[in-house]
């Protein structure tokens, strides 16, 4: 009897911590770096300048790193959070949430951009999984987390602002893949033509040489012979707390 009490002990505590995770700080703390994957005067950067943001604008920005996703999806641990958080303000539903979860020794790094209600027609899904596959992916993958963390943030942030549109990044997204086909042609081309021309090059001009050398050796002894020749402190503000906005599966994922 005594074995399956304390069975169902851990049972429900490990149950009231899974639940604990979605609960709504009593605070608000825009970067929650529980897998470490900040130098604390980055964590204290993106916070500030997210906070900033904030206020400047009331949409909330909300960062959370984690090695354990608890058994969730990481869409579905995102929207969880953001939605039992409530990121973004009541009414507006103007929040993001950046779940980042690692790359470990058998398990793929994981990357979610979701956005609430109002964020979604600013900052489409398409968009969404571009800013993953162009901006935060190839920084993680050199191991740059906090500069693929940030340059996505730098995006959201600008898109909501209005100083390019979704169309607008997609475009010039569009004409960046578009010129680095081009690059990687010439390259192509470069590659195989120029060690082609060098050859033809280096045998018109031992052609030249046996020629000229032929024609001295046979007028000085009467006969032609050949020749080979080889030759690179934050603090965070209190008594705020999280609005109230929600969710409804707007956004992207990315693994590497």
């Amino acid at each position: 009897m005594r074995r399956i009490l304390l069975i169902f002990t851990f049972l429900a505590i490990t149950i009231a911590s899974f639940a604990d995770i979605f609960d709504k700080p009593a605070e608000v703390n825009l970067v929650v770096d529980n897998a470490n994957a900040f130098r604390p005067k980055q964590s204290d950067a993106l916070r500030a300048k997210l906070d900033s943001f904030e206020r400047a604008t009331t949409v909330q920005i909300q960062i959370y790193t984690t090695k354990d996703l608890q058994g969730y999806d990481i869409v579905d641990f995102a929207q969880r959070l953001g939605e039992g958080w409530g990121v973004g303000q009541a009414g507006a539903d103007n929040g993001i949430v950046i779940v980042y979860k690692p790359k470990m020794a058998h398990e793929d790094g994981e990357i979610t951009i979701q956005t609430g209600y109002g964020i979604e027609p600013l900052i489409p899904d398409a968009v969404c999984k571009q800013i993953i596959e162009y901006e935060m992916i190839p920084r993680f993958k050199r191991g740059q987390i906090y500069a693929g963390i940030d340059k996505a943030v730098d995006i959201c942030m600008s898109l909501t602002r209005g100083e390019f549109t979704a169309e607008k990044y997609m475009a010039d997204n569009a004409e960046m893949e578009r010129i680095a086909m081009k690059i990687a042609k010439w390259v192509l081309i470069g590659l195989i033509g120029v060690p082609s021309v060098i050859l033809v090059i280096f045998l018109i001009v031992m052609l030249c040489i046996g020629g000229f050398k032929g024609d001295t050796v046979s007028s000085g002894s009467g006969s032609s012979s050949g020749s080979h020749h080889s030759s690179s402190s934050y603090h965070r503000s209190s008594h705020r707390s999280y609005g109230g906005g929600h969710f409804g599966g707007g956004g992207a994922r990315g693994r590497w």
